[in-house]
């Protein structure tokens, strides 16, 4: 299979950063989606209670991913990603162990950190070791990270059968094997110092225009990407009237991005400059929600799917090739950071207003309120990508970082 050809071409480092990823997605999705029915259902909790120990975790992660950042670029990225490993199997087995709010509020907010931890960490530690196949090395991120999303919640359903404590020991479980493993095969790498402090560090950052004009741009994809847990599943039962419709939607699109995810990267990446690509992703991203707009059914809602899953595979690579390019090497972790807190955040805004089209849509009768409202996300995204572009304030992959820094 070409995943594993291509895979075999990178340092080990890059190999067990792939096979985390796996772990990870497989761990946190065997997890997190059943979370609010334990402390709902089992636990007996209000939905007022359950939406803050979700909200906790949530903010716990989105929050603090520039503490995790600037860690990994001051502490070294492989001491901050075991960290992270470490602190999700501890919060993970406290909402195995605990009933009572204070226990589930601290499993909240530790798993919370730990992802704050090691995302920016890990996609630092990626960049720096894929070096001038970092479209590759994120392409192949993306295959690992899909599968993992699709076996967790297979094998979390399965677990429940048992009960949860089950499911959250295992993914306590699968946490610590990762902890060990790069504890014990991760390589340290020499950490160069940025010359200035941490605010130092996050002014320089912050005071890149160019850069946060980029990270408010991918809002579209941060939230369209989010539709395949929230409105596609939805549409996907709604069409069927059968609750595993959702499954399949997740099954087609890791088959696909399994199948095709490599070879677009590859074809894409020697034809024009990425931010072309970045903007066409998003534009195919986009036309995703047209189809249940001018059908409804199953197909249009598996072909909306597939068409999101394609503009992912076409955009993603490029964009987490593209930001440590914004600055200097020093600053990787950082900029990876920010960029998910800005764009975490705003993503998290486009999800309430996709929620409220999806009520308002159901109240007045017009199924395609949402569908559109994802559309005109995406279109406005590639819209700021493709500004951005025409104004050269992108870096170019040729470019030598350093100089890219002051654009």
């Amino acid at each position: 299979m070409r995943t594993w050809r291509e895979m075999r071409g990178f340092p080990l480092a890059v190999r067990l950063l792939l096979v985390n990823q796996l772990g990870v997605n497989t761990g946190f999705y065997l997890l997190i989606p059943y979370l609010a029915i334990h402390l709902g259902e089992n636990l007996g909790m209000s939905a007022a209670v359950v939406g803050i120990v979700l909200g906790v975790r949530n903010l716990s992660q989105q929050g603090l991913f520039i503490i995790g950042g600037s860690a990994a670029d001051r502490l070294g990225a492989r001491g901050v990603i075991i960290a992270g490993c470490a602190l999700r199997t501890v919060g993970f087995a406290l909402f195995a162990l605990g009933d009572g709010l204070p226990v589930l509020l601290a499993a909240s907010v530790l798993s919370g950190l730990a992802g704050a931890l090691f995302n920016p960490a890990v996609r630092a530690y990626l960049a720096q070791e894929a070096g001038e196949r970092r479209a590759e090395a994120f392409a192949l991120f993306n295959v690992f990270a899909t599968t993992g999303a699709l076996v967790g919640p297979l094998l979390g359903s399965a677990l429940l059968l048992v009960d949860f404590r089950t499911s959250a020991l295992t993914a306590a479980g699968i946490f610590a094997v990762l902890t060990v493993a790069q504890a014990l095969v991760l390589p340290a790498r020499k950490v160069d110092p940025s010359g200035s402090g941490v605010l130092g560090d996050w002014r320089e950052v912050l005071g890149n225009r160019a850069f946060l004009a980029f990270s408010l741009a991918m809002v579209g994809m941060f939230t369209l990407e989010n539709q395949l847990y929230l409105l596609l599943p939805d549409g996907a039962r709604e069409a069927t009237g059968w609750d595993g419709a959702a499954g399949i939607v997740f099954l087609v699109g890791t088959v696909a991005n399994l199948a095709f995810q490599l070879r677009i990267t590859g074809y894409l990446k020697s034809r024009h400059d990425r931010a072309r690509w970045i903007a066409v992703g998003l534009t195919v991203m986009a036309l995703a929600f047209l189809p249940p707009v001018l059908a409804p059914g199953a197909v249009p809602v598996l072909a909306s799917a597939l068409l999101l899953y394609l503009g992912i595979m076409i955009a993603s690579p490029f964009v987490m090739e593209l930001i440590p390019r914004f600055g200097r090497p020093e600053l990787t972790g950082t900029y990876f950071g920010i960029f998910y807190v800005v764009s975490g955040i705003a993503a998290a805004v486009g999800n309430t207003v996709v929620g409220w089209a999806m009520d308002a849509g159901d109240s007045a009768g017009r199924a395609w309120l949402p569908w559109v409202c994802c559309a005109v996300f995406g279109a406005a995204s590639a819209g700021g990508v493709a500004w951005l572009r025409r104004r050269g304030a992108l870096p170019a992959p040729a470019e030598p970082l350093r100089e890219k820094a002051d654009a």
